[in-house]
């Protein structure tokens, strides 16, 4: 198995970033679409490069949105894997690396995903990190120009244990 290393993109990313969208454009539809502009993207949120450590290959992309400090301390998870990285493995990694920086370094207590219900592979990737199904949202997110139903599944801190 490779190496990984979980990093915040930075715009320098961008071109890489985009390339790797791309690619696995025809894999990641239905569930996710690039970004429309990538270096907005980058710049707005907490975008996180999973990386194969000797190769320096986009292997997937983490992002937090939504954080609200104070007394929610909470925060929403998306991701995608990259072709042709699907399947090996490394989003099991690689979500206990983002759990690992949002819980210890940012000091998150609660994250949520979103995830449609067809999605079996999402669904079960972070299930097996430790989130929860919270619930049922109808017509709950645009995505492809399209109103889905969601999915939410969520993880509070004391709830997660580093593989």
């Amino acid at each position: 198995m490779a190496l990984l290393s979980l990093q915040r993109a930075e715009l320098a990313d961008a071109q890489a970033l985009a390339a790797a969208y791309v690619k696995s454009a025809d894999d990641l539809a239905p569930w996710s679409y690039p970004p429309r502009e990538i270096e907005p993207y980058i710049a707005g949120q907490h975008v996180y490069l999973l990386r194969d450590k000797n190769s320096q290959d986009i292997i997937a992309v983490f992002t937090l949105s939504g954080i609200v400090r104070g007394f929610f301390q909470s925060a929403y998870l998306g991701y995608n894997a990259f072709t042709p990285h699907q399947s090996k493995g490394f989003m099991r990694e690689g979500i206990q690396l983002l759990l690992r920086h949002a819980f210890n370094e940012l000091k998150l207590h609660r994250l949520e995903a979103n995830i449609q219900p067809e999605n079996v592979r999402s669904i079960k990737l972070v299930k097996n990190a430790g989130f929860v199904k919270e619930g049922f949202s109808p017509q709950y997110l645009q995505v492809g120009g399209e109103w889905r139903d969601h999915e939410r599944w969520a993880i509070i801190n004391n709830m997660w244990r580093s593989e």
